[in-house]
C-alpha cells in the first residue's frame, strides 16, 4: 500500500461505524484524526462521522470530519513542495470550506526527510507540519493487532533507524541515509540555509549550504558535498577567473596564517557562477575512514571554519 493509500485507510477507521469491526483500530484512528485537526484548531469535540479520499483538485488526501472541518493533507515522503501547490491547494479548499461553512485544516505530512529551512517556509503557507519524528511518537503509544497498520509503522521505524546509522556505522560506510540524518543533526546545532539532492552529470550528491557572507557583492559561503566541505563564492555573472582567483588567494594567505593546512587547493577550478575555491579533505574534519563520527568534534571543526570565513574577511 501506498503511503497516501495507507494514510487514507487509517482516516476511514476514525468513522464510529468502524468501531464494530476493530475497535482498537477505530480508537487510534480517531486519535489520530483529532491530532491534525488539533495542529490547527483548538477545540474539543467528538468524531461522529468521516468521510474521506485522495486528489480531490490534486490534493494528496482530504478527510471531512462532522460536517464541521475539512483536512487537506500535502503527503511527502523524499520529495518537496514545487510550483506553488500549496497554495493553489489551500486556496481551492478555502473556497469550497466557504461555501459548505467548514473550517479547514492544513497538514503537511512528511515522512522523508527535509531542511528546516524548507519546513519554516511550508508553515508560513498555512500548513502544520507532521514529521516523522512525530508518527513514531503517536504509532509507539498504539498496539494494533492488524498488519497493514504493523507494516507501515515498520517501515517508518526503518527509515528513522537508517538514518540514525551516521551515529553508529563506520564513516566509509555512510550510505546516502546516513548523510541525511548526519545533516538534520547538523541542521540543528549549525544556522543551516539548506540541504537537499543537486543533480549533476556525476551522479548527484546531497549538498548542505551554510554560513553566508558577503564580500564584494558576491556571497562566500560554506558547502559539504557528502564528503569535503568547500569554500564557495558565487553569484559571479562575469570576470569568473579573476574573481576566483582573488578570493581564493585571501583564502590561502589567511590559511597559511593560522596554519590549517588542511585547507587546499581543489583538483580543478570551475568558472561557472557558483564555483569552489578551496577544500578540505574528508579525513580533516569528519573522520578517518574506519572511524565513528564523534559528533561534538564535527561541530567544533565546522566552528572553527565558519570563524576562519570570517577572518578571510577582515
Amino acid at each position: 500500500m501506498s503511503q497516501d493509500g495507507f494514510f487514507t485507510w487509517l482516516l476511514q477507521w476514525a468513522d464510529p461505524n468502524c468501531s464494530k469491526y476493530d475497535n482498537e483500530l477505530c480508537l487510534c484512528a480517531q486519535e489520530f484524526a483529532k491530532k491534525l485537526v488539533h495542529k490547527q484548531v483548538l477545540t474539543n469535540f467528538e468524531i461522529k462521522r468521516v468521510k474521506t479520499g485522495r486528489q480531490w483538485k490534486n490534493i494528496d488526501i482530504w478527510a471531512e470530519i462532522n460536517d464541521e472541518f475539512l483536512i487537506i493533507i500535502e503527503d511527502k515522503t523524499d520529495t518537496g513542495e514545487h510550483s506553488n501547490q500549496l497554495e493553489t491547494y489551500k486556496k481551492n479548499a478555502e473556497e469550497w470550506c466557504n461555501s459548505e461553512n467548514y473550517k479547514l485544516v492544513c497538514i503537511y505530512l512528511k515522512t522523508g526527510s527535509e531542511a528546516q529551512s524548507s519546513l519554516n517556509e511550508i508553515k508560513k503557507k498555512g500548513f502544520s507540519i507532521i514529521d516523522r519524528s512525530e508518527l513514531i511518537d503517536f504509532f509507539s503509544q498504539h498496539t494494533i493487532q492488524n498488519d497493514i497498520y504493523s507494516d507501515f509503522v515498520e517501515k517508518i521505524n526503518s527509515i528513522e533507524l537508517s538514518e540514525k546509522s551516521f551515529e553508529t556505522k563506520m564513516i566509509k560506510d555512510w550510505d546516502d541515509n546516513s548523510w541525511k540524518g548526519f545533516y538534520q543533526f547538523l541542521d540543528l546545532r549549525l544556522k543551516v540555509n539548506k540541504w537537499e539532492y543537486v543533480s549533476n552529470p556525476a551522479g548527484g550528491f546531497l549538498g548542505l549550504w551554510w554560513h553566508f557572507l558577503e564580500w564584494k557583492g558576491y556571497f562566500v559561503y560554506l558547502q559539504i558535498e557528502q564528503g569535503n566541505p568547500c569554500l564557495k563564492i558565487g553569484n559571479v555573472d562575469e570576470n569568473h577567473s579573476g574573481v576566483r582567483n582573488e578570493w581564493h588567494s585571501i583564502i590561502m594567505s589567511q590559511a597559511k596564517k593560522n596554519n590549517k593546512s588542511e585547507i587546499k587547493k581543489p583538483q580543478r577550478f570551475g568558472s561557472g557562477t557558483w564555483m569552489t575555491v578551496a577544500i578540505v579533505e574528508r579525513k580533516n574534519w569528519l573522520g578517518l575512514d574506519d572511524n565513528v563520527i564523534e559528533k561534538e568534534k564535527v561541530i567544533d571543526k565546522l566552528k572553527e571554519y565558519e570563524q576562519f570565513l570570517k577572518n578571510c574577511l577582515q
